[in-house]
């Protein structure tokens, strides 16, 4: 096969992109064609799913194979396409709305099951299609036209949500910082099984500046902790902070500090099966400790669909049933004998009924236990 050079110009529709000027959502759709582009698959291979909300527009942008389905039931829809087409490359876009309230269900399986998907979380801790209301990531006491005295609920964290449901990979980026988001999708891409990433996404309308006090070019290289696999957990303008084990819990530690050596600092280990430190770097908020960026969880796990094609060719082996004719006529059956028809023409005198299949056998099974019972 000849080598594929695509360009991110190849992956982009030729729709018109109808998102807010300044939205997030135009920085994580560029990071996501950057991927793609560079993955090495033919544009047809790829399908890309979403659900409803702004976000769920995404599929008209592109220029893949898409389904824009319905409220929630993204991930439903994309894991059907995966199973009956393993051979494509699979991504489903959806919001914290959209996956964390009316799909939750749906979000939660999909992540047991371990489908080799990839699924983006576009976070912006608001519903925004429908003008502002308070969301499953919005925080306590939000106040919002639906919770104007402020919301009375804690958020969902959708990284615990995803190491709940036994997940093998989950990462997490921002919207503004697309070579990190690229270097995310890649790594989703190249995992088996559900890949979830979690992108910190700005809605300037309704919810402007949400993620400000991570973002802040001032502060940032302090509340940000962008990790990296088998490297220390460094973070600070000059590295000079990390994060410790004391006494039982995360902390950060400056080197140089109460005898802290660069050999205090942990180092990551996103391949770890035990998910108890990858659930408390999820955790981990400010003021007190940095945001956790980059690939957080990537273990190996049974995937879905390769166990599912395994299973149906080792079935095959020893199958006794080769076509659904076989199937129909297969199994035990008894026949229902009534009293002579003679006179009453429109009922059978012999009803067969299949109980291994629940087919009925025979023209008119209804009619002919009707008269078998009434005569």
């Amino acid at each position: 096969m000849a080598e594929l050079n695509y360009t991110v110009k190849d992956f982009k529709s030729e729709n018109e992109v109808r998102w807010c000027p300044g939205c997030g959502d135009y920085a994580i759709m560029n990071a996501v064609q950057r991927t793609m582009a560079g993955m090495g698959i033919p544009r047809e291979k790829y399908a890309v799913i979403s659900g409803i909300g702004c976000s769920s527009r995404f599929p008209y942008y592109m220029s893949t194979y898409g389904f824009h389905t319905i409220h929630g039931r993204a991930t439903a829809v994309a894991s059907g396409v995966k199973l009956a087409n393993p051979d494509l490359n699979v991504w489903v876009i959806t919001g914290d709305g959209d996956a964390m309230a009316i799909g939750g269900n749906h979000f939660i399986h999909l992540i047991r099951r371990n489908i080799d998907l990839n699924l983006i979380l576009f976070n912006n801790r608001i519903y925004g299609l429908t003008k502002g209301q308070y969301s499953p990531t919005s925080d306590r006491g939000f106040k919002t036209k639906t919770s104007p005295f402020g919301t009375i609920e804690d958020p969902f964290v959708p990284g615990q949500l995803v190491i709940g449901a036994r997940g093998s990979f989950f990462a997490r980026s921002i919207d503004g910082n697309m070579k990190l988001s690229q270097s995310v999708f890649e790594a989703a891409a190249n995992h088996k099984g559900t890949s979830v990433v979690e992108v910190l996404q700005n809605c300037v309308i309704f919810n402007d500046g949400i993620h400000d006090m991570i973002t802040d070019p001032v502060h940032k290289a302090d509340r940000q902790l962008i990790l990296e696999h088998g490297k220390p957990m460094l973070f600070g303008n000059e590295n000079q902070k990390g994060i410790i084990f004391e006494k039982g819990k995360l902390k950060v530690a400056v080197i140089g500090e109460n005898g802290v050596t660069i050999d205090d600092i942990l180092v990551h280990d996103a391949t770890e099966t035990d998910p108890s430190l990858h659930m408390s770097l999820i955790n981990m908020q400010l003021p007190d400790m940095p945001v956790v960026f980059g690939v957080i969880r990537s273990v190996e796990a049974p995937v879905y669909d390769t166990e599912l094609v395994k299973q149906i060719k080792e079935v095959q082996k020893t199958r006794k049933i080769t076509c659904v004719d076989e199937l129909l006529n297969s199994g035990n059956t008894w026949e229902v004998t009534g009293n002579d028809t003679a006179g009453n023409p429109g009922c059978p005198k012999v009803v067969r009924i299949n109980f291994t299949t629940k087919i009925f056998k025979g023209s008119a099974i209804l009619q002919g236990l009707f008269c078998w019972l009434t005569h």
